[in-house]
């Protein structure tokens, strides 16, 4: 497992680490993977001045895949920011934080004000899954897609790709941005015939109806095609109007376009009790089992008090993929 995380509650830079695991359940950080001593460390900020990702890094995607032009194993997908501000001033003060926020002042202990940075998607690779070396794109910074233009909807940051391998020549990248017009967190999608080089294919997916879970938009989105019937399948970031981060599922028989919401509720909603992940989940990760395609795992971020951040597991009752209940026997093993 690739995660981001940083060192202390002073440090705003986040880089990437590695945890490791027999089972895909209890989970252990990778110690000493680099001589600096930090553990778990896979993967730090840019040091180039012109690069899109110098003040922090996040893993989207890994895409186990090689090409004639690179022999690497492993395509890590990533967010990557820079020191530059996003202006976000017209929307709501829970909007104020969409994927990376350094507090202005101390009244800022909660997030809820703050100072939003560009981001960009990139992409690295390595032979061992510990080593990286970045794949620069074609735009100037070294990131694969630039924002679009004033008009259009992902004209403030592109977020969280992540990338489905539809066939060898056929790669979907989906990702998030901030819908100013509509004042919505919304997805988008790209393709793309080598991975690297991508073009737009517009906006599939918004927020949803007045009062859902969803109604101020979606983001974090990971897709997986369905091994059993062929579709694909969308686990989502859904915001609601009070800013609460929960997690819903979506379907599209193509994995383009005409994506529906599988159920007006969320799969997983923030614990009732005073647990670790009582305030949102977020981030959703979607896995189908190998052994049993009628089985998902999904992984995911909780937040809890003070905005600490931990990974947790929700397993899908039987075949019924609308329904997930925690791990019963896990305790968050990874804070971030």
């Amino acid at each position: 497992m690739w995660y981001h995380g940083r060192s202390d509650i002073n440090n705003t830079s986040e880089s990437i680490g590695l945890a490791v695991s027999s089972n895909g359940i209890h989970w252990a950080r990778e110690e000493h993977v680099r001589p600096s001593g930090d553990a778990s460390l896979v993967m730090n900020c840019s040091k180039n001045w012109w690069a899109f990702d110098t003040d922090s890094i996040r893993p989207s995607e890994m895409v186990i895949m090689s090409s004639p032009m690179y022999s690497a194993v492993y395509w890590p997908y990533y967010t990557g920011y820079s020191s530059e501000e996003v202006n976000l001033s017209g929307a709501p003060y829970i909007l104020q934080n969409p994927e990376r926020v350094h507090g202005g002042d101390k009244k800022d202990e909660h997030h809820k004000i703050g100072k939003i940075f560009k981001s960009l998607p990139g992409l690295a690779c390595s032979q061992d899954g510990r080593h990286w070396a970045r794949i620069e794109g074609d735009h100037h910074s070294g990131a694969l897609l630039d924002v679009g233009s004033d008009k259009e909807w992902d004209s403030l940051f592109i977020a969280a790709p992540h990338v489905v391998v539809h066939s060898n020549d056929d790669l979907r990248m989906y990702y998030h941005s901030y819908d100013v017009e509509n004042g919505q967190f919304a997805l988008g999608v790209a393709r793309s015939r080598d991975g690297i080089r991508w073009v737009k294919l517009g906006k599939i997916i918004g927020g949803g109806s007045k009062g859902s879970f969803d109604e101020l938009g979606v983001k974090n989105a990971c897709v997986v095609r369905n091994c059993k019937v062929g579709s694909y399948l969308m686990a989502y970031e859904g915001v609601s109007a009070d800013g609460i981060r929960c997690i819903g599922l979506a379907v599209s028989p193509d994995g383009l376009k005409n994506w529906k919401r599988l159920q007006e509720d969320p799969v997983l909603k923030p614990s009732e009790e005073d647990r670790w992940d009582n305030k949102g989940v977020r981030s959703p990760c979607l896995v189908q089992m190998e052994g049993n395609v009628d089985k998902w795992r999904l992984y995911y971020v909780g937040i809890g008090c003070v905005g600490r951040n931990g990974i947790g597991l929700a397993i899908s009752e039987g075949s019924n993929i609308r329904k997930f209940r925690r791990w019963a026997d896990f305790t968050c093993k990874i804070n971030v």
